[in-house]
């Protein structure tokens, strides 16, 4: 009596046989044999660099130069209280919007920010600790109200990963729909 162990099937045979494969294909059979007998597999790997590309022109929205400039004079000079930005649809690059005085409010900045469209910010908040050490946090806060259009969300939001990695130095992040979830209590309660 003989008794079969059964092997694991390599991951590469295990997708052939999944018919995932074959939707891939532009031939019916899983794989098409080219002249040489190898298969040929140049039309599932275009489709694949097409999708890739296609996710890079969504998120990989140009950055001007500006914007590293500007956050870069807030994070060491202090020159600013907060930086807004906005996206150049027509240009496909984000740009500084409006720039904030060092002696300008949190209520300044949140009114600088449109009421029906999407904006990326930028927020030096200082505070004092519990033990009355004077501390700033720098805050990246991602506006996206309710009323914004849908394909301005979802530009802002398939272009912020791609910005916030052009700012070096950011310590907290907020994403808020509407003025109470960026409000003043809930900023000093992420500094803390």
């Amino acid at each position: 009596m003989s008794t079969a162990i059964a092997r694991p099937r390599s991951s590469r045979a295990a997708f052939l046989s999944s018919g995932i494969y074959s939707c891939l294909s532009p031939s019916p059979t899983p794989l098409a044999k080219g002249v040489s007998g190898s298969a040929d597999i140049s039309a599932p790997i275009a489709l694949v660099a097409d999708v890739i590309n296609m996710a890079n022109a969504v998120s990989g929205m140009a950055v001007n130069d500006d914007c590293k400039l500007k956050f870069l004079e807030l994070k060491a000079k202090r020159t600013y209280r907060f930086i807004i930005y906005k996206i150049d649809e027509k240009q496909k690059e984000v740009l500084v919007e409006k720039l904030g005085e060092p002696n300008l409010t949190y209520d300044d900045f949140t009114a600088s920010l449109p009421a029906n469209e999407c904006r990326y910010a930028i927020y030096d908040f200082d505070f004092v600790t519990e033990e009355n050490c004077q501390k700033s946090k720098i805050f990246f806060i991602a506006w996206s109200p309710d009323t914004s259009r849908v394909r301005s969300k979802m530009l802002y939001a398939s272009s912020k990963e791609r910005f916030k990695r052009e700012l070096d130095g950011i310590q907290v992040e907020l994403q808020a729909t509407d003025p109470t979830e960026m409000g003043l209590d809930v900023i000093k309660g992420r500094a803390n």
